[in-house]
């Protein structure tokens, strides 16, 4: 019973090594990996390069599918393209197989030794990231010594060995466990690595590691297949395609295994050289007999899964894609695009609102005021989606920027909620009491909102490129509104002492519509803070430290 826990914890720790290395990855080369992939498609042969070399890093092929399938969901690359990609990640993770397989035992303590003081000393930086990545790889190297050091007294065992000799020979039964298998670990790669190393101790005889294999390679595409079931026809086009050629590649192989069998036996002196040589050749033999069948099989999984019409049902697709949030680089773009679609909801609304201030408008006003459900669900949408990415596997810079989306929607929705008061007001206050603005008040309230909106334009620009400089004109901005308000809010006090009858009137609503608005030109501004405070560009006190002597001088 001893051995068999600590065969399991030792798998346990091979799957989570490969889990470090893979958030590690993604998180130093994390928007360099999408850019070389999204740079690939010119051609097949560079396509399949690209996802050879991308995979190796990340270790995974699934999250590499992953990436590449939210390019092909929002039409960025065919599909065709798409799938050469796909058959040089399958490469790239048969590779990593093959150094792993190497007797890596003496590099295993100096792997976790270097990453986690590298880790401790430099955490916040790339060193600390880096050193993140070397940890994972040495309890990978130290999880199979342990399935070594753990499956040797079992494979002594006559009870083990009576067990497998009774188990049947059904290679189609393997390639099922191994499937299986490949799904509940979250990793081909560990699969692989653990089947070679139960064969190396005759846990397993080699033909049945041969199904294991293909199974393996079959259950990563399942895997991106499960994944993305949720998700778009676009979406779901890669895995499906990528999973065809491994049905493929499996129905032409297990015909061949005797054959290939007894080549392996004469090539390579070892159980696990032989199969994770298989492994290596499978994807190999997949990856040249089909990258010349990739637009072919990429014309037919459009056409099994064709593109909803636009507009269909009026539901607007949105911009949180669940695929990309194994990519947290990719999962913050999507947040971000998401959080300019709830932007243009709440400018949607303070363009409305003048309408309704002229023309009396109750409908539009209450269209308007049912926007704010859109906006806080939006709000809700973002936050909850922000929520499901894995912080750890951000950088710095993708760190901040998260932080930048939270709070840019958080004050999104606060405007949303000004911008329903400001209507409810006009409803109660002026069109259901038949009153009316002076001229001169009306031409105020119209220049303030004109400064609103183009404030509101600036804050988005702000938010989408982070110009430090058009932060700087934000925040100015945010003292001359308040300047404007002030002057608006004397003038109408004017008014009144002239005994101006609509001033009367409206004095009320007038004076709260002037604080409305510069309420909600303080939230617009406050998308300026954190671009600046990142740059070292805000002080700690609006007053001036000769103001701060002389308060003190006046003190009790």
């Amino acid at each position: 019973m001893t051995h068999l826990l600590n065969l399991l914890a030792a798998i346990a720790l091979l799957v989570w090594g490969t889990h470090i290395v893979r958030t590690g990855m993604l998180r130093v080369f994390g928007e360099n990996l999408r850019r070389v992939l999204a740079k690939s498609f010119g051609s097949r042969p560079a396509a399949l390069l690209a996802g050879l070399g991308v995979t190796s890093l990340v270790q995974s092929s699934t999250a590499t599918c992953l990436i590449v399938a939210s390019f092909v969901g929002k039409g960025l690359v065919p599909t065709g393209a798409a799938l050469a990609v796909m058959l040089g990640a399958d490469v790239g993770t048969a590779l990593m197989a093959v150094v792993f397989s190497f007797d890596l035992s003496w590099l295993s303590p100096l792997l976790i030794f270097t990453g986690v003081v590298m880790f401790i000393a430099r955490q916040a930086t790339g060193a600390g990231r880096i050193g993140r990545v070397l940890i994972g790889l040495g309890l990978i190297t130290l999880a199979l010594q342990l399935i070594v050091g753990a499956t040797r007294p079992m494979t002594e065992s006559p009870a083990v060995r009576a067990l497998l000799a009774a188990l049947p020979n059904e290679v189609l039964l393997d390639i099922v466990v191994g499937a299986v298998l490949t799904v509940l670990s979250y990793s081909s790669l560990a699969i692989v690595l653990l089947t070679a190393t139960l064969a190396s101790q005759g846990l397993l005889p080699t033909n049945v590691a041969l199904g294991l294999v293909i199974g393996a390679n079959l259950g990563s595409g399942l895997l991106a297949i499960i994944a993305t079931g949720g998700d778009s026809p676009q979406t779901r086009r890669l895995p499906l395609g990528n999973l065809i050629f491994k049905l493929l590649g499996a129905v032409v192989a297990v015909p061949l295994l005797p054959q290939v069998h007894v080549a392996l036996q004469q090539a390579l002196p070892t159980v696990a050289e032989q199969v994770v040589a298989f492994h290596l050749g499978f994807n190999v033999a997949l990856a040249l007999l089909f990258i010349g069948f990739t637009g072919l099989v990429g014309r037919q999984v459009e056409r099994w899964l064709p593109a909803p019409a636009k507009g269909a049902g009026g539901v607007r697709n949105s911009h949180l894609d669940p695929v990309a949030l194994a990519t947290p680089s990719l999962a913050i773009s999507c947040a971000a695009r998401e959080a300019l679609h709830q932007a243009d909801v709440v400018e949607t609304m303070l363009r409305g609102v003048l309408p309704v201030l002229r023309d009396n408008d109750l409908v539009l006003a209450e269209r308007l005021r049912q926007m704010d459900d859109t906006v806080d669900d939006l709000y809700s949408a973002i936050k909850f989606y922000l929520t499901q990415i894995s912080r750890e596997a951000l950088s710095e810079r993708e760190g901040r920027r998260w932080t930048d989306i939270v709070s840019f929607t958080i004050n999104m929705e606060q405007i949303g909620d000004c911008t329903e008061r400001v209507l409810l007001d006009i409803e109660d206050k002026k069109i259901r009491k038949s009153r009316s603005f002076s001229d001169a008040g009306m031409a105020e309230v119209c220049h303030l909102h004109e400064r609103l909106l183009s404030n509101l334009r600036l804050g988005m620009s702000v938010f989408l490129d982070g110009h430090v400089r058009d932060a700087q004109k934000l925040l100015e901005e945010k003292a001359r509104f308040r300047d404007l308000e002030h002057e608006y809010a004397a003038n109408h006090i004017a008014r009144l002492q002239d005994n101006t009858a609509q001033s009367i009137e409206t004095s009320s609503l007038h004076l709260d519509l002037l604080s409305e608005l510069k309420r909600i030109n303080s939230h617009i501004c406050s998308i300026a803070y954190p671009i600046l405070e990142s740059k070292g560009a805000l002080s700690a006190t609006r007053l001036r430290p000769s103001q701060l002597a002389d308060l003190d001088d006046r003190a009790p």
